[in-house]
C-alpha cells in the first residue's frame, strides 16, 4: 500500500531549486502547515514518530513528518527503497550504510536529498529564513570569523543580512556533509566562507584538522539559492 500524504503537506516537488544540478542524486521538497497537522497524519503516512517527537509541539511534529516524507520518497525514487531515517544518538538522521543523505526544514518548507555513496560521499543541505538586518548584525559575531567580519564590513550594507544568513547556512551544510565522514563535531569558528557569487557559488575553507584527509586549509565548494525569503545551501562531496 502506498502511504498517504499527511494532511499538513503539499504534494512532493521534484524541481531542482539550486543553480547546479548534481547528477545521480534525488532531491524532493514539500510545503507544510503545522496548523493543518491531523491527529492521524503519522498513521496515515506510515511513519512512526519517535518518543521525542510524540512529546513535541505541532510545529516540530509537522517539520519532522514533512522531512521524513521527503526522505522516504527520495530513497524510493533512488533505488526503490522503503526506508525512513531514524534520529541517531547524535540527533542526525540515520541513513542506510550505502546512502548519503540530508534533510532540512525551515518555516513551512522541508526537503531531502539522497545519493549512493559510490557517487557522493557526503551531502549536506540547509534551509534558513533570511535574517533581517538588525538580527544579522547581532548574530554576526557568533557566526563569522574575524576575516569574514572584515570582508562583510567591506561589502554593501544591504548585503549584510544575506551574507550572515549564507555564512550560517553553508557552515550548517558543511557540518552535515562532513560529520558522517569524520565523526567529529566542529563549529562555526572551524570553517570560513572565502567568497560567494550572486550566481550561487560559494568557496569554503576548513580552519581545523578533522582527520588526516580533512585537515585545516582544505577548500570545498558549496552552492545556494534564495527563494521566497528563504536561503537553501548545499555542500556535496564527490566520491
Amino acid at each position: 500500500m502506498i502511504p498517504i500524504l499527511p494532511t499538513c503537506c503539499t504534494p512532493l516537488d521534484a524541481h531542482w531549486p539550486l543553480p547546479f544540478v548534481l547528477p545521480d542524486t534525488v532531491l524532493l521538497s514539500t510545503h507544510f502547515d503545522p496548523s493543518q497537522l491531523a491527529i492521524d497524519d503519522f498513521l496515515r503516512s506510515a511513519i512512526a514518530p519517535p518518543a521525542s517527537i510524540q512529546r513535541s509541539v505541532a510545529k516540530r511534529q509537522a517539520e519532522f513528518l514533512a522531512g521524513r516524507v521527503c526522505a522516504r520518497a527520495a530513497l524510493q525514487q533512488l533505488e526503490g527503497l522503503n526506508f525512513i531515517p531514524a534520529i541517531g544518538d547524535d540527533r542526525a538522521p540515520v541513513w542506510p550504510s550505502h546512502i548519503s543523505g540530508s534533510i532540512t526544514h525551515s518555516t513551512g518548507r522541508a526537503a531531502a536529498i539522497v545519493a549512493h555513496k559510490t557517487q557522493w560521499r557526503g551531502l549536506g543541505m540547509d534551509l534558513e529564513n533570511l535574517l533581517d538586518h538588525d538580527r544579522a548584525e547581532r548574530l554576526a559575531g557568533e557566526i563569522l570569523t574575524q576575516p569574514e567580519m572584515q570582508r562583510m564590513a567591506a561589502a554593501e550594507r544591504d548585503q549584510l543580512a544575506q551574507w550572515v544568513t549564507l555564512t550560517f547556512s553553508v557552515k550548517e551544510s558543511l557540518f552535515k556533509a562532513l560529520y558522517p565522514i569524520v565523526q567529529k563535531r566542529f563549529y562555526f569558528e572551524h570553517a570560513e566562507m572565502l567568497e560567494w557569487t550572486e550566481g550561487g557559488e560559494v568557496r569554503l575553507r576548513l580552519l581545523t584538522d578533522l582527520s588526516s584527509e580533512w585537515c585545516s586549509g582544505t577548500e570545498l565548494d558549496a552552492q545556494f539559492a534564495v527563494q521566497d525569503g528563504q536561503l537553501l545551501s548545499l555542500v556535496s562531496i564527490k566520491a
